[in-house]
């Protein structure tokens, strides 16, 4: 095994990680560790953009309002307020470091998406903005002789010895190679949990192992029962999906059914820009309904050339895909975004000392019971830099001495793994998905079971580790939602459709603990 020792240990290569990274090489020397390339993040396929108030008819507090609004209750005070005072700041920094945002006759080009009362979401490159975000501090990254980059790694285990971390163990499948890596503080950078779901808008890498890391090392997991279904990502029927951006909503775009009819109208003020949740549950129902796989989103009461130029990525993918953007494409909602994660403070820290969290795996309290529409983007660079502030004052340190044993494959695990992958992946779509019941969460926890006790585990194994982790998150999730008896945002329950003020409160779970539930942090008068 290879030890090598750092500053700061950043694992995941996002926007949340890369920002992270490059702020940490002021301070010191840094290691990126990902799963597979650096280019392939959540982050890089984030199209809308990046919400903060830049504009002199926006304020902060409309922002903090349309957040708290679009969390049903849930979002914890103080990190909002974190979130919208500080964002701006952080647009600011971007702008100065030379990152090019989209401008109309010399201004700032604002979207407005679903939730917001306000045009404030940037962009960059039309409908491409994690995208360019992604690739510009990838060069930044790139051209800092203080930060090293370790791709095609899977980080398996956290150094955590009496409730402090001191760095990671990954194993390199491509070269059947492991790595130890020690460093004074670790930040955990790895995306959400979406591709663990049949329909996602995810990179199939996004399965949710940082969740399971941090699970695993001890750090409390909160509101896992919430996951964000994406109303609009493009149906094909041989399972092929994009993510058609929420922004071609907010220039008008209408959902159809399969009669023609538009049916947002009839159902929320918002129309076709309601909370996702609601416009996902809509079609969903809609679906249902009629028998249909999917709905259609309409364009052609639109300016075409318009329409081109602001979503030139969209508008190829819909040819590629043989759809036409300019008139009618079929949509269906999708497994996008984990709103739960690991359990941070306003700094970004865990609960275990020296181990950070941030980004779509963080819990920060911001999310609440349903994201705001590219609040995502700005949560990365709020509590990115935050954690760094933090985690750079930590000065002692000691090397773990962690067991040297390293991980290795088992080949003849490898389709026996990729059935239950499929098979879980189906029954989270089906039962923990948009609409959930006791009896489907139920049945999905006895097929976990079922896969746990005969799958043929092996100690130090790839293809058991990654097994493990996947039971783990899904059990996460499907455990909360079940403990969860109301509906809520991105939490729906058939048999309790409506909210219930007994559940203003997080859910938090722990390894070998039960779960609780603790309450919101609302504003102290």
């Amino acid at each position: 095994m290879l030890h090598k020792q750092f500053d700061f240990l950043v694992i995941g290569s996002g926007l949340a990680g890369l920002y992270s990274a490059f702020e940490a090489s002021q301070y010191g020397s840094v290691a990126i560790v990902t799963k597979s390339k650096i280019d392939v993040s959540n982050s890089y396929y984030a199209q809308g953009g990046i919400a903060a108030v830049t504009n002199s008819n926006d304020y902060p507090q409309l922002h903090l309002q349309d957040t708290l609004t679009a969390g049903r209750g849930l979002c914890d005070y103080t990190p909002v307020d974190i979130l919208v005072n500080e964002g701006p700041e952080r647009i600011k920094d971007l702008i100065d470091l030379g990152m090019q945002f989209d401008t109309e006759d010399g201004e700032l080009s604002l979207a407005l998406e679903g939730g917001h009362h306000r045009r404030r979401v940037l962009h960059a490159g039309g409908d491409s903005t994690g995208k360019e975000l992604v690739k510009f501090l990838i060069q930044k990254v790139l051209n800092t002789s203080s930060i090293k980059i370790f791709e095609n790694q899977m980080v398996y285990e956290l150094l955590v010895e009496e409730q402090q971390c001191f760095g990671a163990k990954s194993f390199n499948p491509n070269e059947n190679s492991n790595l130890c890596i020690h460093a004074k503080s670790t930040i955990l950078t790895l995306g959400g949990a979406s591709a663990v779901y049949q329909r996602t808008t995810n990179p199939e890498t996004t399965v949710g192992d940082g969740i399971a890391l941090a699970y695993n090392a001890g750090a409390e997991i909160t509101d896992m029962e919430f996951i964000q279904f994406h109303p609009s990502s493009f149906y094909s029927q041989g399972g092929h999906t994009f993510l058609i951006s929420e922004a071609v909503r907010g220039e008008g775009a209408h959902l159809l059914n399969s009669k023609g009819e538009r049916f947002m109208s009839k159902i929320h003020e918002l129309a076709e820009l309601a909370p996702r949740d609601i416009v996902a549950r809509s079609i969903f129902n809609e679906m249902q309904k009629f028998g249909d796989n999917y709905v259609t989103l309409s364009l052609k009461h639109l300016n075409g050339e318009k329409l081109k130029k602001r979503f030139p990525s969209i508008y190829a993918k819909c040819k590629e895909s043989g759809a036409d953007f300019l008139d009618k494409i079929p949509i269906a909602p999708a497994a996008h975004y984990t709103v739960g994660g690991v359990k941070t403070d306003n700094n970004g820290k865990t609960n275990i000392n020296n181990l950070y969290a941030c980004g779509e795996l963080a819990s920060t309290g911001v999310m609440g019971a349903n994201r705001l529409a590219s609040n995502s983007l700005l949560e990365c660079l709020v509590f990115g830099k935050r954690a760094i502030q933090h985690a750079q004052k930590q000065t002692n340190f000691t090397p773990s001495n962690s067991n040297q044993i390293g991980i290795s494959v088992n080949d003849d695990l490898s389709d026996l793994f990729l059935n239950h992958v499929n098979a879980i992946a189906i029954a989270m779509n089906t039962k923990v998905g948009i609409v959930r019941t006791a009896q489907h969460l139920q049945e999905v926890l006895n097929l976990l079971d079922e896969i746990k006790s005969t799958f043929p585990f092996k100690t130090n194994e790839y293809y058991s580790i990654r097994m493990q982790n996947l039971i783990s998150v899904c059990s996460l999730v499907t455990t909360a939602a079940l403990a969860r008896k109301e509906s809520r945002g991105g939490h729906y329950r058939e048999d309790f459709n409506t909210e219930n003020e007994d559940f203003l409160a997080h859910s938090v779970q722990q390894l070998n603990k039960e779960l609780t539930f603790v309450p919101v942090e609302i504003k102290s008068e």
